[in-house]
């Protein structure tokens, strides 16, 4: 049995307890409880989130244990100051847990205890710059979902917690169970870490389930011409009409949309694998190496090269 320990501190973003439900339906599709969950406090008792919610919490102790520890976001974690309890717990949890988690800025906790030094993190977008700032020995990589260093692993924003358990359940159980959770909770994918949290999709924001899937659709087929005619299909609209609303939902044309998609997955193929341009181009739905480093420069400023050399680096 995994033991999973929640760490909340007073304001906590509830929807921190929300990941709670990955753990859960990966032991309903286990059959069994291999991770048994469990939620702590300074103090223990009732701890009231940001929302006014409270939850009943156990106390920390000398004793208290867990294999993986994953300590709550706050709305105000710069005003937050940990509980001398909670850091003392986080640094003898560094010497015998199987992981350490910051979700969203439970980083700032982490670094607080001194986990991050040295050590590669992230955190929400709108906060990187003050946790780069306020630990300016931790490389502070703000434009990934999650990273994990070690023992050590954070989350940025809070939707990229689910994300980062998945990964958990991945890695404890394997990719077809994680996958199968993933479809449990009604979610289209398990977004890898590497990927950016101003992705694509998230820019583009469509507001209606018909042009949400014709993107869905579009980042499942990058290898299809993924014409006007194409996706209209898909959100049963006529092409007119798709072209039209479209660009009135989301203030991009579908061919630009789609041309944002491919570079998005090119990036990251380029970043994470050893694929040659070539390979990369015809797997994203660029006509060659050409066509994809010419997209590639206008839309991110750097040649395809330049990038895998720089995450090489990293």
């Amino acid at each position: 049995m995994h033991r999973i320990g929640y760490m909340l501190h007073p304001r906590f973003q509830f929807m921190t307890l929300g990941t709670q439900s990955v753990f859960e339906f990966a032991n309903y599709m286990m059959g069994e409880r291999f991770y048994d969950l469990a939620v702590y406090s300074a103090e223990g008792g009732p701890m009231k989130s940001a929302s006014g919610v409270e939850v009943i919490t156990r106390p920390l102790g000398a004793a208290t244990q867990a294999d993986s520890w994953l300590v709550s976001s706050s709305a105000l974690p710069l005003q937050t100051t940990p509980a001398p309890a909670t850091l003392a717990l986080l640094r003898r949890a560094e010497r015998h847990a199987r992981r350490i988690v910051g979700l969203c800025t439970g980083s700032f906790v982490l670094a607080e205890a001194g986990l991050l030094k040295g050590r590669r993190a992230t955190t929400h977008w709108s906060h990187a710059a003050s946790l780069r700032e306020r630990f300016p020995d931790t490389q502070v990589e703000e434009d990934r979902i999650y990273v994990v260093d070690g023992p050590v692993w954070t989350s940025a924003g809070m939707s990229a917690a689910f994300d980062l358990c998945l990964a958990m359940v991945e890695k404890d159980l394997g990719e077809e169970l994680a996958r199968t959770v993933a479809h449990r909770l009604v979610m289209p994918q398990r977004r890898a870490g590497g990927q950016t949290q101003h992705a694509e999709m998230l820019q583009i924001a469509p507001k209606s389930d018909r042009i949400q899937a014709a993107l869905e659709y579009a980042r499942a087929h990058l290898t299809s011409a993924l014409n006007v005619e194409e996706l209209a299909a898909v959100a049963t609209l006529s092409p007119r009409q798709f072209s039209r609303v479209f660009t009135q939902e989301t203030g991009v044309s579908p061919a630009k949309a789609v041309e944002g998609l491919r570079v998005e997955a090119a990036r990251l193929m380029i970043e994470r694998s050893r694929h040659s341009l070539e390979v990369v181009a015809r797997e994203t739905g660029f006509r060659d190496r050409r066509h994809l480093r010419e997209v590639f420069v206008r839309r991110l400023g750097v040649p395809p090269q330049s990038a895998r050399r720089g995450a090489r680096e990293e």
